[in-house]
């Protein structure tokens, strides 16, 4: 059942609150662009301290709570960036963190979260036999969950990354930003239809168990099947009960596009080889789109880069252009022997 979403001015309060843990990241302008009067920037929430632009949302979400739901300690399930981003986020606060992560979540993650101090816990297959974990904890415990998308706080701690895309560039007509679960997405487009109404938002998934893709198409929420992908980040479902993020993707977001494993194998080679930036899957996306011809770039734009946090070994495959294994699935490149 979805509430009042979140508003322009919860987004600037949120601003406030984050500006000692969260930068203000650079936008530099890609080798994709077309030419001078399309120019497309590229907004590096890669090189956020936890290595994606969850430490927003999480940040303010924990800076928001009393001083009894801190006692108690939170707890999130999460695909790795957004238990990161909780695990730091409560270190610098002085709280205990419980982050429970699919095996489906790479080990590069589960290790960079335990280095946090945080709590791991890997349960099932799928984020969501790991919800069932947290929403017993939450019954048992005591604990506060801090979901990854479908929190007021969160979703206004991501759209400041909407302030400061109209800040640097006010003739923006365009943003792509990768699609998980919207809490992403949602806070952008709060922020920025506030600021700009005609701007143009362009969510963007994988074409394999895109769960809020798929639920936008339906009209309501529907459950996919969660699989292995390069855009792991983007994995997960929405859950039934969701208050925020599907109503805000319904009414904010102008274009859905989906990309397959390997456009997003050629978007993450395209980064690193053009861009020089070493990128997860979940940010190659608006890449992948542009390179298949997916997206038109008719004014000025720009993609959020949404993190870096990747498996080194695979990405070294990936950039060297060797095939990788996604379950029963191989990827291969393009073009083997250049990027």
């Amino acid at each position: 059942m979805s509430v009042p979403l979140p508003t322009l001015a919860d987004v600037r309060a949120a601003r406030q609150t984050i500006t000692s843990t969260a930068i203000h990241t650079p936008l530099v302008l890609s080798e994709l662009s077309p030419d001078r009067d399309t120019p497309l920037w590229l907004k590096l929430e890669c090189l956020q301290p936890t290595g994606s632009f969850k430490i927003r949302g999480a940040t303010n979400a924990i800076a928001n709570l009393s001083a009894d739901e801190k006692r108690r300690g939170v707890i999130c399930c999460s695909t790795g960036n957004h238990g990161r981003a909780v695990a730091h986020a409560a270190r610098e606060t002085g709280i205990s963190a419980t982050i429970c992560l699919s095996k489906l979540v790479p080990q590069t993650k589960v290790e960079a979260i335990e280095g946090l101090g945080a709590n791991v816990l890997r349960v099932g297959n799928t984020s969501d036999d790991a919800q069932l974990e947290v929403d017993r904890l939450v019954r048992v415990e005591g604990m506060v969950e801090l979901p990854p998308f479908d929190h007021a706080d969160v979703i206004a701690g991501q759209g400041t990354i909407a302030l400061e895309l109209l800040e640097d560039k006010p003739d923006l007509e365009s943003l792509l930003i990768p699609m998980s679960g919207g809490g992403l997405i949602s806070g952008i487009a709060i922020a920025a239809k506030a600021l700009k109404p005609d701007i143009r938002l362009v969510g963007l998934s994988m074409d394999r168990g895109a769960a809020m893709a798929e639920s936008i198409a339906a009209g309501h929420i529907v459950d996919v099947d969660e699989v292995a992908s390069l855009a792991d980040a983007l994995g997960g479902g929405i859950p039934k009960d969701n208050r925020y993020t599907f109503a805000a993707c319904r009414e904010l977001v102008d274009e859905v596009v989906l990309v397959t494993e390997s456009e997003i194998y050629e978007g993450m080679r395209a980064l690193f080889h053009r861009e020089r930036l070493v990128a997860e899957g979940a940010a190659a996306v608006g890449h992948a789109a542009i390179i298949a011809g997916k997206v038109d770039i008719e004014g000025p734009a720009a993609i959020v880069i949404s993190g870096r946090n990747v498996d080194t070994r695979r990405f070294a495959d990936i950039a060297a252009g060797q095939p990788v294994q996604l379950g029963d699935l191989r990827v291969d490149a393009e073009y083997p022997c250049g990027p």
